[in-house]
């Protein structure tokens, strides 16, 4: 979101930079601007190739895909040339576009691991009803109302922007922080009030799994097999979020029928041993949840809190910062859309195996 770099320093004079910074600046950049088109093109083919993953979890996981891989392909490498010149040549309207499309695409890009949390929280929660309601249009909508949100968020600068463009020099391609209601505004909506939506799913969900590995661990859960336990395995099987041996987000409508026709060899029929061996593997089912879920706040937190915070400080005229400093901020932002990719299939056996098929489709060409 390249409103890092639209503070009132960036009309400062910055010292230019030496030959050597500017290839070890580009040859960094350039990389992670490349691995970020690699890895969420991938997402993208094998959701589309691979028909097992054809399913409205998945489409959430597809969107962002696209979505992260619109920040690289149309906002990374325009940013490096910025960088790199120190200078703005690409005209107004090219002006325009960019700093349009890079505050959308960030902002959806945010707002897409919300939806996806929500989407993750019904599926745990209210696993059976819910999972009928799971569907490809429940999914498009939820689609569209991000894009929409995000443009809502990040056009309003596009109608006092023309007036105050023409006071800048044409090097100079930024937006000034000069509305402080929209800041406020801007930065509650693309992350402040995302992120607490996000951290409060994610402790209700973490919570939830916690509670079913402990009724699928109890002596009474597998002796029984009553109504709750088999609720708890449809919950864990309908998410494959929290359950079983990883965190897919894959979950077939037919789930749920094959659940009530093979209840009897389900895996709770395996786990019978003592209660010592049954509660190791639900703490270490618990343990790895919360490594999980570490990784996938840990990593949105670090890469946007910095730069909202930056974003706070700038617009409300407390402190500036040297565009180096924004340039910083704003590339760590960027660079959660490589990581989403990373986290939001490494830990789904359904991703790996469709990416090892493209690996070897790849070798045979």
């Amino acid at each position: 979101m390249n409103i890092t770099n639209c503070t009132p320093e960036a009309s400062v004079a910055v010292r230019p930079k030496t030959i050597t910074e500017k290839m070890l600046i580009s040859m960094t950049l350039v990389t992670i601007t490349a691995l970020t088109m690699l890895l969420n093109s991938a997402v993208i083919m094998a959701i589309c190739t691979t028909k097992k993953l054809h399913q409205p979890a998945n489409y959430l996981i597809c969107s962002l895909a696209v979505t992260d891989l619109l920040v690289a392909v149309l906002v990374m490498p325009l940013s490096i040339t910025y960088i790199i010149t120190d200078s703005w040549k690409l005209g107004y309207f090219i002006c325009e576009v960019w700093l349009s499309v890079d505050m959308t695409c960030c902002t959806c890009s945010i707002l897409h691991l919300c939806v996806i949390a929500l989407d993750r929280y019904w599926a745990i929660t209210n696993a059976i009803e819910y999972a009928r309601k799971r569907t490809a249009k429940r999914a498009g909508l939820m689609i569209l109302t991000v894009w929409t949100i995000s443009v809502f968020i990040s056009m309003p600068p596009l109608f006092w922007r023309s007036h105050r463009q023409l006071s800048l020099p044409p090097s100079q391609c930024i937006i000034q922080h000069d509305h402080i209601i929209y800041t406020i505004y801007s930065t509650l909506g693309a992350f402040y009030i995302p992120l607490t939506l996000i951290l409060i799913l994610y402790y209700r969900i973490y919570h939830a799994a916690k509670s079913l590995y402990q009724k699928r661990g109890s002596s009474r859960h597998l002796s029984n097999r009553s109504t709750d336990s088999q609720n708890s395995f449809a919950s864990c099987k309908l998410t494959q979020t929290f359950c079983v041996s990883d965190f897919s987000t894959s979950d077939p409508p037919t789930e749920f029928e094959k659940i009530h026709t093979s209840i009897s060899i389900s895996p709770f029929a395996h786990d019978l041993g003592n209660p010592e061996e049954r509660q190791q593997i639900s703490n270490t089912r618990e343990r790895k949840a919360a490594r999980i879920l570490g990784l996938i706040l840990g990593a949105f937190i670090l890469s946007w809190l910095p730069f909202f915070i930056k974003e706070l400080i700038v617009g409300l005229s407390i402190y500036t910062v040297s565009s180096e400093v924004a340039d910083f901020l704003t590339w760590l932002g960027y660079v959660n859309s490589l990581i989403n990719p990373l986290l939001y299939t490494s830990f789904n056996e359904d991703f790996k195996l469709a990416f090892k098929k493209l690996i070897r489709c790849r070798e045979h060409t």
